[in-house]
């Protein structure tokens, strides 16, 4: 009688499962994979040759996809090239809506090849047309998923750029990336720590780092930096070459948490400090997990019973400043 009343339960069960199934609703949690393969590009933008560049980043997405790349990043305004001409007129002239021709093109192919890819263009705001940003766009499998609006603008970048205002994350099934550009990633920690705390593993830095004395260090320090800091994977993608005035020392890499807390290795490049390349690598996102389990900076402390990260600590010393000087006047 037990066994009978088990059997009907069981078949009761499974009929609402597969009910539920056919309308779409899954109860188990996908875990995310763990194994990706990431492509960074070295890429050489013809300044204010929008066509010629746009023609290229579809050669190199192509081309990326066909090696077995599962995402491919490209700097910071790939599109149209980076230097200011001393008014709007470049990078107004060549910016576009998101979506917008460019990011169709690109929404097509990366549906076509089951791939991701971020690349950077100035973006137009769709409301006001005067308003432009230094915006790094990304589109995957299904199509176009949004554009991050670079948040931190240096030097001629206030000419012509309006600051954006919010991060962003887009989810994949190796988990959640987080954006960001150039000046975002080298002196303001909190938007690739804002990611991670989030959960994302990946972090992408678009950028337009150009041949400064001490570059290299700056580059390639700050962004082992922020692998160590958040226990993540950080992919660089700079440009390369002659713009209209600066010169881009190329140099992409993605560096990624190894197999001890304080040690990251470089997984990919750095690429050359010359010309185009295209540098890939396979990553294992586990790292990151295992890293984190072991060193609990987001989750509870098997010692504490406290994340290591302090963020109502936090949260009142933000409070403090904004208080004690003028800074939180500033948006």
């Amino acid at each position: 009688m037990m066994f009978k009343r088990r059997t009907v339960l069981i078949s009761s069960m499974l009929l609402i499962l597969f009910f539920f199934s056919f309308l779409g609703i899954n109860f188990a949690q996908d875990q995310p994979k763990d194994i990706l393969t990431i492509a960074s590009v070295n890429f050489h933008a013809v300044w204010g040759d929008k066509q010629s560049n746009l023609e290229r980043i579809k050669g190199f997405i192509e081309a990326a996809a066909k090696r077995g790349a599962d995402m491919i990043v490209f700097p910071e305004t790939a599109l149209t090239g980076y230097d200011w001409d001393k008014n709007p007129g470049m990078h107004k002239e060549n910016a576009e809506t998101v979506p917008g021709p460019s990011t169709n093109e690109i929404a097509e192919l990366t549906k076509k090849y089951g791939v991701y890819a971020l690349f950077g263009l100035v973006e137009e705001d769709k409301d006001n047309p005067d308003t432009i940003y230094n915006s790094v766009a990304v589109s995957g499998p299904e199509g176009l998923i949004g554009s991050y609006q670079k948040m931190h603008l240096p030097f001629t970048e206030n000419y012509w750029a309006t600051h954006g205002d919010k991060p962003f994350m887009f989810d994949t099934p190796w988990g959640l990336v987080g954006v960001g550009i150039c000046y975002d990633s080298y002196l303001f920690a909190e938007l690739p720590r804002y990611y991670a705390a989030l959960g994302a593993r990946i972090y992408i830095n678009a950028t337009a780092l150009s041949n400064f004395p001490g570059w290299k260090e700056y580059f390639l320090t700050s962004m082992k930096m922020r692998a160590i800091e958040n226990m993540m994977f950080v992919v660089s993608s700079n440009l390369v070459g002659k713009d209209l005035n600066s010169n881009f020392p190329g140099f992409s890499f993605i560096v990624g948490p190894a197999d001890q807390f304080h040690d990251v290795r470089i997984y990919a490049g750095p690429a050359s400090e010359e010309i185009e390349e295209l540098v890939m690598a396979t990553i294992d996102l586990s790292k990151v997990d295992k890293m984190r389990k072991h060193y609990p900076l987001f989750s509870e402390s098997t010692f504490s019973g406290k994340p290591d990260w302090r963020l109502s600590e936090y949260i009142e010393m933000l409070d403090d400043i904004a208080a004690k000087t003028n800074l939180g006047e500033y948006k």
